[in-house]
């Protein structure tokens, strides 16, 4: 192997190396609780139910909701603390979760049967 060759292969080798050392790992899919709480939280609507049904954040988080069902739907806190308006299908919306610690069921305004449970813990 000529010199040239021999750099370019430790080269390679040590940016693999250190590019290998920057990674975080693997991480919990998004709406995952890790510890109580998930990283990022994500609230799924497909079937005309909301997934996960149950979702434990902590207060101020950031919540996406992504719409894979066929009709609009909504987010809505039954105390009002939260509401993404309506959302169409294949659409998302995020919202911040209150601050203060708590259960908040919520359901879509539109299909009032559609209900779930957000925890600020």
């Amino acid at each position: 192997m000529t010199a040239v060759r021999l750099h370019r292969a430790l080269a390679g080798s040590l940016l693999a190396l250190a590019l290998g050392a920057c990674s975080s790992g693997p991480s919990a899919p998004a709406g995952t609780p890790s510890g109580g709480a998930s990283a990022d939280a994500r609230i799924t609507i497909d079937g005309f139910r909301f997934r996960p049904t149950d979702l434990t954040v902590r207060p101020g988080q950031s919540i996406t909701v992504l719409n894979d069902d066929s009709a609009p739907h909504t987010v809505t806190a039954e105390d009002a603390s939260f509401d993404t308006k309506a959302i169409g299908p294949g659409a998302s919306a995020t919202f911040t979760v209150p601050s203060r610690k708590g259960s908040y069921p919520y359901l879509c305004s539109i299909h009032q049967y559609m209900r779930a449970t957000l925890t600020v813990g």
